[in-house]
């Protein structure tokens, strides 16, 4: 597995190898406190030779950001306690972490506060929380800048802005949820202001060498058909603004990598992001995973049982620079040591993903 031994710089960071945990919401800080057991759990994947850890997503300091218990929050004296020991056991364990920076935006269902989100309306199209002000937007748009400041001061190694799945920012970038008439509507490049204000005020809020990930996806939550992009155009439309305002590695989220993003081309999400913007990019969906597996609903994937399959395929497009790094979720659930496993070309030995590894930081 050559090409996935390689390493890779961007910026200040260089990681020893091209694998990355992926980000998975894990609802195990209570109180929003990542506690000891969440630094191990990293911890142990960066042991095992998983070259960038990026975290499960983490609340920025917005009243109405949250969505659901049991996430870690960016933003307090003991939850930023809490992520510094967490980046301590990484850094100790021989890794790079990255924290993910999370507003939920029209995820939210608690009407009090109410959801930020670009027009009144959630994903299904009916109204939800409340159009944001200007003052709301700068705000947000504040929140993200202070949570990577506070990054950088823990002593991470580059921040994620979340951008998909449906949450704050990505209910800006696609049309079904954004129907402003200000500048912040309209064409694509419009719909991304909002991001790429977000990532100006995060690049401006760190150094010149700290990198700034982005993830972008199409489907959102419950809406797995959905496409913020129709074509390559349309996506080279929002992705440019990002790039401008800093974005150093797009993260192309998809539910499968092997599936095309368009028609006429092999490209996957990640392939077109790199192509349109000439960023690195990182690919992932179902790594390591049987690929018979999970043709439905997305959840599906994680409340049933998976075979292991082989990655010939993922590394010959990362060698042929389709994409530059690759992120990798369930396999590294049901096996810390994943990573130790696919640079040894051993992954015959991984064990398949099975929901019960859900119920513990294992």
């Amino acid at each position: 597995m050559a090409g996935l031994s390689e390493p890779f710089t961007v910026g200040d960071l260089t990681v020893p190898n091209r694998i990355v945990m992926a980000p998975m919401t894990r609802t195990a800080s209570p109180g929003g406190v990542p506690g000891p057991d969440v630094a191990e759990y990293y911890a142990r994947r960066a042991a095992h030779q998983v070259g960038l850890i990026i975290s499960e997503g983490t609340y920025v300091n917005r009243p109405a950001a949250g969505a659901y218990d049991n996430v870690p929050h960016f933003y307090g004296e003991s939850a930023l306690a809490g992520w510094a020991h967490v980046v301590r056991r990484v850094h100790e364990a021989g890794g790079r972490i990255i924290p993910q920076l999370w507003h939920t935006g029209a995820a939210r269902t608690a009407t009090e506060p109410p959801a930020d989100v670009p027009s009144g309306i959630g994903l299904d199209g009916a109204p939800l929380g409340r159009a944001m002000t200007q003052r709301d937007i700068d705000d947000a748009v504040a929140a993200f800048a202070e949570a990577a400041a506070t990054a950088e001061r823990l002593g991470f190694d580059g921040v994620e802005v979340h951008g998909a799945h449906g949450y704050l920012i990505d209910n800006f970038l696609w049309g079904v949820t954004n129907r402003r008439t200000d500048r912040y509507g309209g064409e694509p490049a419009s719909r991304a202001r909002f991001g790429a204000e977000v990532v100006r005020a995060v690049r401006a809020a760190v150094s010149p060498g700290f990198p700034v990930f982005f993830r972008l996806s199409q489907w959102k939550v419950g809406q797995y058909e959905a496409r913020t992009a129709q074509n390559p155009d349309e996506l080279a439309h929002l992705l440019t603004p990002l790039a401008d305002a800093g974005v150093d590695v797009f993260h192309g989220s998809t539910r499968r990598y092997w599936q095309p993003e368009f028609e006429g081309s092999t490209l996957n999400l990640a392939g077109w992001m790199r192509k349109l913007t000439g960023r690195p990019a990182v690919t992932v969906g179902s790594v390591g995973m049987d690929q018979q597996y999970g043709e439905g609903d997305f959840t599906s994937g994680f409340t049933g049982p998976s075979g292991v399959t082989g990655i010939d395929e993922l590394v010959a497009r990362l060698e042929r620079d389709e994409f530059d790094l690759v992120a990798v979720g369930r396999s590294l659930l049901a096996n810390p040591d994943w990573a130790a496993l696919a640079l040894r070309g051993e992954l015959a030995r991984a064990v398949p993903y099975d929901p019960s590894v859900l119920q513990t930081l294992a």
